[in-house]
């Protein structure tokens, strides 16, 4: 028969021998931590990196999805500057597609009343989809009047993305 009382006392013995040693590393003196010391640069991965300018684009076409889920505007704005340099980049160019897919809190960024039309509309005469969640629509009991007018609306955010990166689409989440 197990009897509970040699595991009790185990596990007393234990817990008292780390208070002590936890009481006595309190009231030990710390020594001062030395900074680790940096070493030159490899010169040859130097070289590599000074002349590195990024990955070529080697397809002739690319597509992503950025997800907008949040109505904080650092994120929003992060997010539609994101976008935009994406459509500026040079090896980019011609061969872009993009998809802004907002739902939930990021619902903000296509109403109406807010300060982000400007941007949005930039986005949308780039060529890029903007697809908002009905769901969420449904959720902060907005219409469609309550929305910018060139916007498109699907039936989930989620299922969009889920549709996008089946078809091989990115998915960018900044």
């Amino acid at each position: 028969m197990l009897t509970l009382r040699p595991l009790l006392t185990t596990l007393l013995l234990i817990g008292a021998a780390l208070t002590a040693t936890a009481q006595t590393s309190a009231t030990r003196p710390t020594t001062p931590v030395t900074p680790p010391v940096l070493l030159p640069p490899n010169a040859i991965f130097a070289a590599k990196a000074a002349s590195y300018a990024g990955a070529p684009a080697t397809k002739g076409h690319y597509r992503a999805v950025y997800q907008l889920d949040s109505s904080d505007p650092k994120l929003i704005n992060q997010t539609l500057h994101n976008m935009k340099n994406a459509l500026e980049d040079p090896r980019l160019q011609g061969r872009l597609e993009l998809e802004l897919v907002v739902f939930s809190g990021g619902t903000v960024v296509f109403r109406k009343d807010q300060p982000y039309e400007a941007d949005v509309l930039a986005l949308q005469q780039a060529g890029v989809i903007l697809a908002q969640c009905a769901n969420s629509m449904k959720a902060y009991k907005l219409t469609k009047d309550d929305m910018l007018p060139y916007i498109s609306i699907v039936p989930t955010g989620n299922g969009e993305l889920i549709i996008r990166q089946a078809a091989g689409w990115a998915l960018v989440h900044p």
